[in-house]
């Protein structure tokens, strides 16, 4: 299913449930709440807008591997919403076919990650 679709869905779920527990209260809204907002965490577990889609990772990684882009070494947790220092790392142009023009890529500690080049942090860790 479309990631977007999947995440839109569960943000209108979500928003109707205020609505509908002033109707109703007790377990079931509580369970009916908390499964929608898992569901949106889950969905933006490696997803984000205008980010690489999940189903195109394996393929993007190879044409990472492919042109063997050294690995930047970070001493820090390579997670979504580190910063990485402004110098040091080499940020490359993501292929338009992959639909990513905002950010660019890099390896840190052999993972590839997306960066927001305009503030250098991970937007996106591709695994």
């Amino acid at each position: 299913m479309n990631m977007k679709l999947l995440v839109t869905a569960a943000v209108a779920a979500a928003l109707s449930f205020p609505l509908a527990a002033q109707a109703q209260d007790g377990p079931a809204v509580g369970a009916a709440t908390g499964a929608v907002t898992g569901a949106i965490v889950g969905a933006g577990v490696g997803a984000v807008a205008g980010g690489i889609a999940d189903d195109t990772w394996p393929r993007f990684r190879s044409y990472v591997e492919e042109r063997h882009v050294p690995s930047y070494r970070y001493e820090h947790e390579v997670r979504v919403g580190e910063d990485l220092p402004p110098a040091g790392a080499t940020y490359y142009e993501v292929p338009r076919e992959y639909g990513v023009t905002r950010y660019r890529y890099t390896v840190v500690n052999d993972r590839t990650v997306l960066v927001d080049p305009s503030t250098h942090r991970i937007v996106q860790v591709i695994d």
